[in-house]
């Protein structure tokens, strides 16, 4: 447990002279003030002052008490793009109490309810991503600084690589400088786009990281003159960007892995424990996507019958079908290793504190309550099945929008419970934005219907 010396130290030793107390919306997006580093103890002690109202989905109006962001000394972590400032992840108290709004103290909330059951959630994450540049008009283009990344199978190429290798270098430098144990970075499926690996922890440490990974990538972009987005599908004809999660459940006192079982009957190295969490996954996996794929653009990452025809390089790699097998990323959860499990329907967009507050709650449902996924589904190429095939295998899909998505949430009580007071703010702000979505008319929209009729 750090204490307040023990960083001031630190703080010293990296010539610290400015914080940031740093927490993030109900949409994940961070969002912080600048504290002397003279101040440090009124951050610790009492929070840095917000008005709540100003920030979506916080469950605040202009006349509520204010909203004190107080650090957490455990994510010390200096700016690596910025000499002499350090970010810490904060939680939110309003008259001295655990703000419920707050999606970190909600996090805790529901880990805290596993832990006392016995239960520890850890979590790596694959953070897909896009580098791209903003022309006059508003549209967007792929950074590619040297005219090379034009492959129709980009994932990999050195060439590609080569073309970003200034920014994937400042990236993985300034993630080992705060701590993280980076081991690789490539070139992802669609041209601009790259991902960063780095050791999976607790969730709450991996939410935390995932978060400062999104506002390193913001930073070290603007420095080669690119835009760094975790939009799930900025292109249309090109793969979308998930951000996976890796995951397995531990025993609490002695830290076994719950998940692992290699005398499995099905060949994949998996215990009862993890087929009954992989049960209530599937059972909640409808309404799990609400807050797993928050946004409208999440869902056209997500479409049935796009597999092997959506993108040009010719896979989506985003399954829509709620199954799962062995090492097979066709599938919504895939067998990574004996006791080692991987969800890949889960979008970069998400608020990673609340997607894991509701998928451990959702996983540990089906524990508590035994619930069977059935047989995995071994050697399959699932886009390869056709839809008359996975209905005739009673093989379920995800929702298809947003609206779809929320409407499934409306009846899930285990994840609304995971989101706490989350829920009404959180379905209120998305139906808005699905409505403000279909209240725009889309250049797809005037040249097909203009002259139709």
């Amino acid at each position: 447990m750090a204490t307040r010396e023990d960083v001031r130290r630190r703080m010293e030793e990296d010539g610290i002279e400015y914080l940031l107390t740093q927490f993030v919306d109900i949409h994940g997006s961070a969002k912080a003030k600048m504290v002397p580093v003279s101040h440090m103890d009124d951050v610790i002690d009492t929070g840095a002052g917000f008005a709540g109202a100003a920030v979506p989905g916080l469950g605040q109006g202009p006349h509520s008490h204010d909203m004190m962001a107080r650090i957490d000394l455990e994510t010390y972590s200096i700016l690596p793009w910025r000499e002499g400032v350090a970010s810490f992840s904060s939680d939110l108290f309003v008259d001295d109490e655990p703000h419920p709004y707050c999606s970190r103290q909600n996090l805790k909330r529901v880990l805290g309810d596993a832990r006392a059951a016995g239960y520890t959630f850890h979590v790596g994450i694959e953070p897909e991503h896009f580098l791209v540049t903003r022309n006059d008009d508003g549209s967007i283009e792929v950074w590619d600084p040297n005219k090379v990344d034009d492959l129709g199978k980009p994932c990999y190429d050195f060439k590609g690589i080569s073309n970003v290798m200034g920014y994937l270098q400042d990236l993985m430098d300034g993630m080992a400088r705060v701590g993280w144990d980076v081991y690789q970075s490539d070139h992802e499926d669609a041209n601009g786009q790259y991902e960063v690996n780095f050791v999976f922890s607790d969730a709450l440490t991996t939410a935390d990281r995932y978060t400062f990974f999104k506002m390193m990538t913001s930073q070290y972009a603007q420095k080669y003159g690119a835009i760094a987005t975790h939009m799930a599908k900025p292109f249309a004809d090109k793969t979308g960007s998930g951000g996976h999660l890796h995951f397995h459940v531990e025993n609490a006192e002695t830290g076994d892995n719950l998940f692992l079982d290699n005398d499995d009957s099905q060949g994949l190295g998996l215990s009862e424990f993890a087929y009954h969490f992989i049960g209530g996954i599937f059972d909640h996996a409808r309404a799990l996507a609400a807050v797993t794929s928050p946004t409208v653009n999440c869902y056209k990452r997500l479409q049935v019958g796009a597999g092997l025809t959506g993108t040009q390089s010719g896979f989506t790699w985003t399954p829509a079908f709620i199954s799962y097998g062995d090492n097979n990323r066709t599938q919504m959860i895939r067998t990574a290793g004996p006791g080692h499990l991987e969800d890949r329907t889960v979008s970069a967009a998400c608020n990673p504190y609340l997607a894991m507050a509701a998928y451990v709650a959702a996983g540990l449902d089906g524990v508590k309550r035994k619930l069977d996924p059935g047989k995995a589904t071994m050697g399959n190429n699932m886009y390869l099945l056709g839809q008359d095939e996975i209905s005739r295998r009673g093989v379920r899909t995800l929702p298809q929008s947003l609206a779809e998505a929320l409407s499934e949430l409306r009846n899930d009580e285990v994840v609304q419970g995971a989101l706490g007071v989350i829920y009404d703010e959180f379905v209120t702000l998305k139906e808005a934005e699905w409505n403000e979505y279909h209240k725009q008319v889309s250049s797809w929209e005037i040249d097909r219907y203009l002259t139709m009729f």
